[in-house]
């Protein structure tokens, strides 16, 4: 079984892909972010790395993708390949921080290896809103996160939102976490785990 979670900058994907895992046995891939070598280059100057950053994620998640069907054991994975493809990349293009050319490379890549991606058997999309996202970057504290600016966020959330909307690839669960803490109220993630429950079962 292959579970992923998918959800904007702070929404609180790689805490529920830890508390899944543990409760669930799975094993857990989360995003590469302490050994990014792009990532505080990228929020220092966005356009520059952009290109670069987003190659970065699809090396990296296309490589998990191939590994996780060696495998044959159960995966719980932080963030999507296609998150990049149908959101970030496209994002960073229409803000003027992507070039055409850069984008136009990047979806061709993308579109290369795509006959490769297994989507997952589950997606779950945590829904948050700005003012949630904020909060919750600021509470880890990421030094390069810092200047992440809100209309950024805020684009992204309605990207998210489209491509949630339309998704097609396989099973969704979404969950709106403006009202949930599930990493500190055990009641919260007791609410999130019923709904995974559900959801997995009619998967077999």
């Amino acid at each position: 079984m292959y579970i992923s979670i998918a959800g904007n900058i702070g929404s609180g994907k790689t805490t529920l892909t830890r508390l899944l895992s543990k409760h669930f046995g799975w094993q857990a891939h989360y995003e590469s972010v302490e050994n990014n070598p792009y990532i505080n280059s990228f929020y220092e100057d966005m356009f520059r790395w952009s290109f670069n950053l987003q190659i970065y994620f699809l090396n990296t998640r296309f490589r998990q993708i191939l590994e996780f069907r060696k495998s044959g054991i159960d995966i719980i994975q932080d963030r999507t390949i296609f998150e990049d493809a149908y959101i970030f990349a496209p994002n960073l293009h229409d803000m003027g921080l992507m070039s055409s050319r850069d984008f136009e490379n990047y979806i061709s890549l993308f579109e290369l290896v795509s006959d490769f991606i297994k989507a997952p058997d589950l997606l779950i999309y945590l829904r948050a809103s700005v003012p949630t996202l904020v909060r919750q970057i600021q509470k880890r504290g990421r030094e390069y996160e810092i200047s992440i600016r809100l209309d950024y966020l805020q684009k992204l959330n309605e990207r998210y939102e489209n491509w949630v909307n339309s998704y097609t690839k396989g099973k969704i669960l979404i969950i709106d976490i403006d009202q949930l803490n599930f990493e500190e109220n055990p009641n919260d993630l007791g609410v999130i785990l019923d709904k995974v429950n559900a959801q997995i079962n009619g998967l077999f």
